[in-house]
């Protein structure tokens, strides 16, 4: 073979086997592509069927969930959107104590019973399913203001639980921190008795809310107070510490009736007269009192000295008793009616004493067993009057004038 012959022989090779390689080339890439494409779609299906479906239902609070020193007032609620709730569970502290509260009927809206207690932590814990009936689970906290003595006000009821008191006795409410906001404590005040009988709330102080009813209290009266005060606003910046409640009964009607210008009083029970007792009253500088008064407290034997009531001890009419039997208090600027041996001469004729009114030890203690806390005592017969709040004064005025004193009047 010439060399020219050869040469174009290895061209032609040459040429055919790039021809070849082209051919295969465009024979194989076709087909992975193909490949390629269908193994991306059916990844891509899968993951599709994979994904969970996401609830539509979501919950709204009205306090700010993960927030801090939310205020203690606040009534919890909670409100499921595009849905309804399956649960709710709001604990405190710990998990261990639950905070109360009621689900609406149709099951979207939930609010607490009860109100938030002061520098606790809160959890909220929720689920709501949509109308597809996927459920959405949300859980988050919240923390309440802390809250000083200071800054909290604790309400002590009388008469007390069980107690079996006059036709007089007022319902005494006092605070240990003033009430300021006196509106707001006050409808969170009810009294509730059987028989029904009407009544108000008046407020003597800050620190004291009382209640009577328009006239005695009828005896046998069931009578239960409610202080649903807890966490409850009473102005600047002092929040009620503790809701509470009594219950108590009204006993006979018992009202004793003192004339001192006749040195007498008559005893009545249930408008029945019992005895009229000789008495001797406050005597010219030391004049009794006269208006409604109520027995406050009894002591079988109490020591009386006068420096309590601003006689000194160099004052001729300084005295000191240290046994003076069957008193019964009925102002707290210190006039009892009580025993008073020592002046049984003058009982019935003449008024010799510091202002108490006395009487033989014999009436004294007849007078002392039928008596109790809630009595009525009626003095007449002096130019003396009483004033507000010595003692339990509710009845010394109309009861158009004292429900005047109530803060929602």
């Amino acid at each position: 073979m010439s060399v020219r012959h050869a040469t174009a022989a290895r061209a032609l090779a040459a040429c055919v086997a790039a021809l070849s390689l082209a051919v295969a080339g465009c024979s194989t890439t076709e087909p992975a592509d193909s490949d390629s494409a269908s193994d991306r779609s059916g990844q891509e299906s899968s993951r599709d069927k994979d994904k969970p479906a996401v609830s539509s239902a979501s919950v709204s609070s009205n306090v700010a969930l993960r927030g801090s020193a939310v205020p203690v007032d606040k009534m919890v609620a909670l409100t499921a959107q595009d849905g309804s709730f399956e649960k709710v569970s709001v604990s405190i502290g710990a998990g261990k104590n639950a905070l109360a509260g009621k689900m609406s009927g149709d099951g979207t809206r939930w609010k607490a019973t009860q109100r938030l207690e002061p520098g606790q932590r809160y959890q909220v814990s929720t689920v709501a399913v949509d109308d597809d009936g996927l459920a959405a689970k949300k859980t988050t906290t919240f923390r309440t203001r802390d809250l000083t003595l200071d800054e909290q006000t604790f309400p002590s009821i009388a008469p007390l639980e069980g107690e079996t008191v006059g036709v007089g006795m007022p319902v005494i409410i006092a605070f240990d921190v003033p009430v300021t906001d006196r509106a707001n404590i006050e409808k969170h005040l009810s009294v509730q008795t059987t028989p029904q009988q009407r009544g108000s709330w008046a407020w003597l102080s800050d620190y004291e809310a009382h209640w009577r009813p328009q006239s005695y209290w009828k005896p046998g009266t069931d009578v239960t107070v409610n202080a649903d005060i807890n966490s409850i606003d009473a102005g600047n910046g002092v929040f009620g510490q503790y809701s509470r409640s009594a219950s108590f009964t009204i006993g006979d009607a018992m009202v004793s009736r003192i004339d001192v210008a006749a040195h007498e009083m008559r005893v009545f029970r249930n408008g029945s007269l019992l005895r009229t007792v000789p008495i001797s009253a406050g005597k010219a500088g030391f004049t009794t009192r006269s208006g409604t008064k109520v027995i406050i407290e009894k002591h079988r034997v109490k020591k009386m000295d006068s420096a309590t009531i601003g006689i000194d001890r160099d004052d001729p009419e300084y005295y000191r008793i240290n046994n003076v039997e069957y008193a019964m208090r009925v102002t707290y600027s210190g006039e009892f009616l009580h025993a008073a041996p020592w002046s049984v001469g003058s009982q019935g004729s003449a008024n010799v004493s510091h202002g108490c009114v006395g009487m033989s030890t014999a009436n004294a203690a007849w007078l002392y067993n039928l008596s109790g806390r809630g009595d009525v005592v009626e003095v007449t017969g002096t130019n003396r009057g009483m004033e507000p709040g010595n003692g339990y004064t509710d009845w010394n005025k109309s009861f158009a004038e004292y429900r005047q004193e109530s803060a929602l009047s």
